[in-house]
């Protein structure tokens, strides 16, 4: 039998078969690769995809990572299919693995080795349950690092008046504090206790205390006792404080520079663009005896506008229009070149001040905040005040702020929306901008046989020693034209079974006797002040008696809507004074005292003490959680 001997493969066949079982190969390989990526560390940590946009975590499921994986297989198996036509390396950018895995097949194939396709791989583990992770640390919206900064402090403990009778504060008038916890709720955010500054809540709004008739007598000062409504064994004692109000008209020809923070942290739409609108407000308001500089500071300071008559609008409009953001922040040359413009600008008998607007992150330069005070400390001897705005979230200094405006004689105020900065910079220029008293200083001396104990509320970084009241070196805060200052003690009176401190083993029985007319006394108040240019200071004093018959006399709706802010302040430090009083019991108090609202603030309030107690009690989502 003729046996007929096989015959090779022709060449073209033998090159087909070898490139498609090549292509299998990889396709196999590759796919088998793709699986196994659904087990990958970075995709076994909650689903998390590794490459989702920064700060929005997204779930992958196995259909997307096999898809993937495919598509990445597709255009290296073509790759490979090329390589073997033209026998010439194609320099894909395959990755490792797969480069390792087409070496192999292609020598393989040059060897004469040719194996037939790979079995059909396992199927793939299903993937694991989608969940979602929340970060660890709080982040700020734009999930970038929080470097806020706020003083840490103390509230003020209650005191046994037997054994401190007196207690001694400098005023103060800033707001700033009330403004940025606004911010940090509206934005999701539980603000933190060091950035609730009682005194500032409070001294946001206005309680209508009665004014003097007379510049001659610059203040007025007024006191009322009711009883506290989170404990009605305990009275409430509000002293208000209101500036003479001098018309815009008369107002003394001001010399303002305006000293602006352009760093790349001002870039964001709430700090450089907000600050902008904002001093466009004023602008609008100076007159031609005015004159105005313009400063800024990045990575270095430069002067943009000289001295400028107010009148001349367009042309100080224009330089504000023109500002932008880059760079780091060299805030104290910033703040040497603003001081050296008011210099050469000051106006004798008028208003000298430099406004600084920032979001306080100095990082070049003098950055260090005992300097910058010594700073500011020795213009203001000069006559020069200095006022801080604060602008924007994430980085916000306001420890810095806030101390460099009371070194420096002036206000500090959080700008947040435009309304407040019209509040700020418009309906509130005379008092921002005119001092009419300085070194403003409160004593009360309580009488022991009446009050047992006391607790001031807020004003922890303006308490004073007994000694520096009459020490008229010692410099306190100063109050604008038009200003009200309020202030409120909670305390016990003896008799009423409410005291907090527990009675001294070796203390003494029973509370001194007060001898002669004092005995009806329940404190005595005393304030001291200086005139704007003089160095002596004036005193004021005044008894203040109890209330007989308390029943008849219900407080005013000032007393009780000041009570309402002092008790949010409480509340949002962990309400730890409060008794039983809860978010409900603060926003009904405020209710019941709204009173005149035109600029709907008090309506706001009541709105901020919703959002608080929501937050609170974890009824909100929280966006961010800001740290101490």
């Amino acid at each position: 039998m003729h046996r007929t001997a096989a015959r090779p493969l022709s060449r073209p066949f033998q090159g087909t078969f070898t490139k498609h079982t090549l292509t299998a190969a990889v396709l196999c390989a590759l796919t088998l690769a793709g699986c196994q990526r659904t087990t990958t560390l970075d995709e076994s940590k909650a689903g998390t995809r590794v490459d989702a946009p920064r700060g929005k975590p997204q779930v992958a499921d196995a259909r997307t990572v096999e898809t993937e994986a495919l598509a990445e297989a597709a255009p290296v198996a073509a790759a490979a299919s090329a390589e073997l036509d033209s026998v010439v390396p194609t320099g894909s950018r395959l990755a490792r693995s797969q480069q390792e895995v087409a070496k192999r097949v292609v020598g393989n194939v040059s060897s004469g080795h040719a194996f037939a396709p790979a079995a059909p791989p396992p199927p793939p583990p299903p993937p694991p349950a989608p969940m979602m992770i929340a970060p660890s640390e709080p982040m700020p919206m734009d999930g970038l690092a929080n470097t806020e900064k706020y003083e840490a402090r103390d509230e003020n403990p209650v005191r046994r008046a037997s054994e401190e009778p007196v207690s001694t504060f400098s005023i103060d008038v800033d707001t700033g504090s009330y403004a940025n916890v606004r911010s940090l709720l509206r934005n999701g955010q539980r603000p933190p206790a060091d950035a609730v500054r009682a005194e500032e809540m409070i001294n946001y709004f206005d309680y209508g205390h009665p004014a003097p008739t007379s510049l001659n007598t610059p203040f007025r000062v007024t006191t009322e006792l009711a009883q506290a409504p989170w404990n009605g064994k305990r009275q409430l004692l509000m002293i208000g404080i209101k500036g003479y109000d001098v018309p815009k008209a008369e107002l003394p020809p001001a010399n303002l520079v305006f000293l602006i923070d352009t760093s790349g942290s001002m870039s964001d739409e709430n700090k450089l663009p907000l600050l902008k609108k904002s001093f466009a407000q004023l602008v609008e308001q100076l007159r031609p005896q005015d004159r105005v500089s313009m400063v800024v500071y990045a990575g270095s300071a430069g002067l943009v506008l000289e001295p400028t008559p107010g009148d001349q609008r367009d042309k100080i409009l224009a330089a504000l229009d023109n500002l932008g953001a880059g760079g780091s922040t060299n805030g104290g040359a910033g703040i040497q070149l603003a001081y050296a413009m008011a210099k050469q600008a000051y106006v004798k008998n008028g208003v000298n001040r430099v406004i600084l607007a920032t979001d306080g992150d100095f990082n070049v330069g003098t950055t260090s905040q005992k300097t910058l005070e010594t700073l500011v400390g020795d213009q203001r001897k000069h006559g020069i005040a200095l006022t801080t705005l604060g602008f924007g979230r994430g980085n916000y200094n306001d420890a810095m702020a806030e101390r460099l405006a009371d070194v420096g004689d002036g206000n500090h105020a959080y700008i947040d929306t435009l309304q407040e900065a019209r509040k700020v910079l418009v309906q509130e220029m005379q008092s921002t901008l005119l001092t009419i008293a300085k070194d403003v200083k409160i004593q009360i001396e309580f009488n022991p046989a009446k009050v047992a104990e006391y607790r001031l509320i807020g004003y922890e970084n303006r308490m004073l020693r007994r000694e520096d009241f009459a020490n008229d070196k010692v410099d306190a805060g100063d109050i604008g034209a038009g200003h009200e200052v309020t202030a409120l003690y909670e305390i016990t009176l003896v008799g009423s079974v409410a005291e907090r401190l527990p009675e001294l083993r070796y203390g003494e029985d029973t509370p001194r006797v007060t001898a002669g007319s004092r005995v009806a006394e329940l404190a005595h108040l005393r304030l001291r002040y200086k005139r704007p240019g003089e160095d002596t200071s004036r005193l004021i004093e005044r008894p203040i008696l109890p209330v007989h018959e308390p029943r008849r006399y219900a407080p005013s709706a000032s007393m009780r809507f000041a009570s309402a802010v002092a008790a949010y302040a409480d509340a949002l430090r962990g309400g730890k004074h409060l008794e039983q009083w809860t978010w409900e019991d603060i926003a009904r108090a405020a209710r019941q005292a709204t009173g005149s609202d035109p600029w709907r603030q008090r309506a706001e309030f009541i709105e901020l003490v919703d959002s608080a107690r929501r937050l609170t009690a974890g009824d909100a989502p929280q966006i961010g959680m800001i740290a101490d």
